[in-house]
């Protein structure tokens, strides 16, 4: 089983501090790499390039930093892009990104790359980077169906992405019917399943409305009753995410993208109770993409 992780630049120096053990603390798991997230409108560009030169420089691990078409010239994100080449880093997240907070919906900048399958081919003019897309198993929110959704991510991969990573979903049925879909529409690059554990359920339900995610109602019924009694949300959280995976597994799929919250606790005990454990020898290679169900 390969795993990547996922972490976000901290807004102050406790948060650092929360984050840095938490990077400490899961570095031995030898992640395939290592996401750090990017401010819907490029607010985060200085925190998030600090962070993955520090990963780059003080530990062992492949930092691969988010970068979005939102909020800059094309100029500009190619210049961050050589930036980060002559730093040494080859793995690089390409998203659309999201609209600024308060925005009527997502414009294009007017000398930028319009979509992510654009700012792939503008990165891969810079670099031979190892790209990750992002894949929506529920469909994007935006996307007017899922056909068109489908072939988004199929110009996305087209234009030099390695794999795609997906938004963070609970329904294992979807998720098998979205990487058939994909496999039947001539997509064989590797769909990586991207797994949040639930350190909060509301705050999952807030971001699941904002991204097209389902809640299932068996997965409302096991936080029912716990708001006050974090020791057994936790554990409720590890099985849930350990079912997860193991389902998947069964299904195929060797490669899981954690989404840490930055912390590290869950996602360790997640690991260990799947066999992740330091000093183990990752899979060379992700598996493509086959028929599922």
């Amino acid at each position: 089983m390969n795993v990547s992780f996922e972490f976000f630049p901290p807004g102050d120096a406790e948060m650092e501090a929360t984050l840095w053990r938490s990077v400490e603390r899961l570095a031995p798991l030898a992640p395939h790499f290592v996401s750090v997230t990017y401010g819907a409108d490029g607010s985060t560009r200085t925190r998030t390039h600090r962070l993955v030169t520090r990963i780059q420089q003080e530990t062992s691990l492949i930092g691969a930093p988010h970068l979005t078409c939102v909020g800059a010239s094309r100029g500009e994100i190619l210049d961050i892009a050589r930036e980060y080449r002559d730093q040494g880093v080859r793995h690089i997240v390409a998203l659309r990104g999201d609209p600024p907070k308060g925005a009527a919906g997502y414009q294009p900048h007017p000398d930028g790359f319009a979509y992510a399958a654009d700012l792939v081919a503008g990165l891969r003019s810079v670099a031979d980077f190892d790209i990750s897309v992002a894949a929506y198993p529920e469909v994007h929110p935006e996307a007017s169906s899922a056909q068109l959704d489908l072939d988004n991510l199929k110009r996305k991969l087209d234009a030099g992405a390695s794999r795609a990573i997906t938004q963070f979903f609970y329904d294992i049925e979807a998720f098998l019917r979205f990487r058939d879909r994909c496999a039947a529409g001539g997509i064989r690059a590797p769909i990586v399943p991207g797994i949040l554990p639930i350190t909060r359920f509301p705050q999952v339900v807030r971001m699941a409305g904002r991204c097209g995610t389902r809640i299932p109602s068996w997965l409302e019924e096991r936080f029912q009753g716990l708001d006050d009694d974090a020791d057994t949300r936790r554990l409720i959280a590890a099985s849930v995410a350990i079912e997860q995976v193991q389902t998947l597994e069964r299904y195929g799929v060797r490669d899981f993208h954690f989404y840490t919250l930055n912390r590290a606790e869950l996602t360790y005990a997640i690991c260990h109770a799947l066999g992740v454990r330091a000093g183990r020898q990752p899979s060379e290679a992700p598996a493509a993409v086959g028929v599922a169900i």
